[in-house]
C-alpha cells in the first residue's frame, strides 16, 4: 500500500511492483506508488522525509 495516497498494489507475493519507490524513514520502510514518486521525486532524492512533501 502506499504510504502517500493509499493506494493498494493488489495481492504481492514478492514484493511492491518494480515502478514503485521504497524509502526509509526513522528507520520504517514506505513505498509510494508510481504516481506519488513522480510527483516527489526532488524531495526523494532529496533525502527529505515525506512529512515535508
Amino acid at each position: 500500500m502506499c504510504a502517500r495516497c493509499g493506494t493498494s498494489a493488489g495481492a504481492l507475493t514478492a514484493g511492491p511492483p518494480p515502478t514503485w519507490t521504497c524509502s526509509v524513514e526513522n528507520g520504517d520502510r514506505r513505498y509510494f506508488c508510481e504516481t506519488c514518486s513522480r510527483e516527489n521525486l526532488r524531495s526523494i532524492v532529496g533525502r527529505l522525509d515525506s512529512d515535508w512533501w
